[in-house]
């Protein structure tokens, strides 16, 4: 059995080694490295991947999300409301705009930003929502965009680890997630389904104004060469990055099949172990669809009950088995992030899940026998305590 890798970058570079060291040795030969060719090449071909209007490159997901928020417009004092339960990038740039962070609970099935959580936390000072599409599936944006409608909301999509998955409205339309809300961010964190080989993201949006402005926005607000019309900032993906992900584009459904059917194998290891409780897709199906792409896996994460979750990490490190907590502090108690305006009694998922939540790995290249050897190493812990 090969050693087992939280993330195989190596396995995934192997299979596509010709094309991106072509790619790349091309881009070194024209000197073509910020703004080049193969970065335009790569954002139309992203555009027509999600079927969205409007994809602005950038320099990591990070600067996305926090780029998707100037465009917009928003001031200091305007309330943002995003889920508890995800990466501190999230709340992080809402803060460093001097806007206000409102943090909710989520669904304790899907990890999802909660509907009713962010029903109650609307204020006449609320002017965007940002559902993060955390582990890879989609938030419910049905939901949201009525309320967003209702209230004059903007929904920015903090798509960072969900690219490529499907959302299905209940009219049986769909869409991919990152197309749906005004704005949209992603990442292509080496790590993500769709990743680089350093840092790099992207902003989405079908509205050609906001469009516009946003790509003022990563080019020091500049439109024309020394003509700064907005406040911008230095954010643009470089040729060897693009190259890497255009590379890599033609094979991301394959990457989340392969995804999803190491998911398949292991929920059906877990089957039958009461202890642990195996994710639910956003469609709230029993297992894993084979008619959806509702979930592409960026982690495959597990809830155990009754279990010594810290004592399991430990026990999988012990036998070669990487593993993660995602996430192991709540936003709303990260020193950072607190808040007398928050109450613990809002946040009793939240408070929960990080107790129970443990991340398999995860990736293209997982084989089954090191998929036997995880789930029983996991399998035997819990019957042995």
């Amino acid at each position: 059995m090969k050693k087992i890798q939280m993330v195989d970058l190596k396995g995934q570079y192997a299979a596509i080694k010709d094309v991106v060291d072509s790619s790349i040795q091309e881009i070194i030969d024209n000197t073509t490295f910020v703004n080049g060719p193969k970065v335009h090449e790569f954002q139309k071909n992203l555009e027509n991947y999600l079927g969205v209007k409007h994809v602005i490159p950038c320099a990591n997901g990070t600067d996305a999300l926090q780029i998707a928020m100037m465009g917009l417009g928003l001031e200091q004092g305007d309330e943002v409301i995003t889920a508890d339960f995800t990466f501190a990038a999230t709340v992080e740039v809402i803060a460093l705009l001097k806007l206000t962070p409102v943090l909710v609970d989520v669904d304790p099935e899907t990890f999802n930003i909660d509907i009713d959580a962010v029903k109650k936390a609307i204020t006449p000072k609320t002017k965007a929502i940002v559902p993060v599409h955390l582990f890879g599936q989609c938030a419910n944006m049905e939901a949201l965009m009525d309320l967003a409608k209702q209230h004059n909301l903007y929904i920015i999509e903090d798509n960072a680890q969900g690219i490529g998955a499907d959302y299905t409205y209940s009219d049986g339309t769909k869409a991919k997630s990152g197309t749906i809300g005004h704005v949209a961010s992603t990442s292509f964190f080496p790590s993500k389904n769709l990743g680089c080989y350093g840092d790099g993201g992207a902003i989405f949006t079908n509205d050609d104004d906001l469009a516009h402005t946003i790509r003022g926005i990563v080019n020091h607000g500049m439109y024309e060469r020394y003509h700064h019309d907005v406040v911008g900032v230095n954010s643009r993906l470089d040729s060897i990055q693009a190259a890497v992900l255009d590379a890599k584009l033609p094979k991301l459904d394959s990457y989340n099949n392969a995804r999803r059917n190491a998911a398949r194998k292991y929920n059906a290891a877990f089957k039958d172990i009461k202890n642990i409780i195996t994710p639910k897709t956003v469609n709230g199906c029993e297992g894993i669809c084979d008619t959806c792409n509702c979930h592409v896996f960026h982690q495959y994460t597990l809830k155990v009950k009754n279990v010594d979750r810290d004592a399991l990490v430990k026990h999988l490190n012990d036998n070669g088995i990487p593993c993660g907590v995602y996430y192991p502090i709540p936003l709303h108690a990260q020193k950072a992030y607190r808040d007398k305006r928050y109450n613990e009694a809002d946040f009793k998922v939240t408070n929960q899940l990080i107790k129970e939540v443990i991340s398999l790995p995860m990736h293209t290249e997982l084989e089954d026998d090191q998929i036997d050897f995880i789930t029983k190493t996991i399998k035997d812990f819990i019957a042995n305590n």
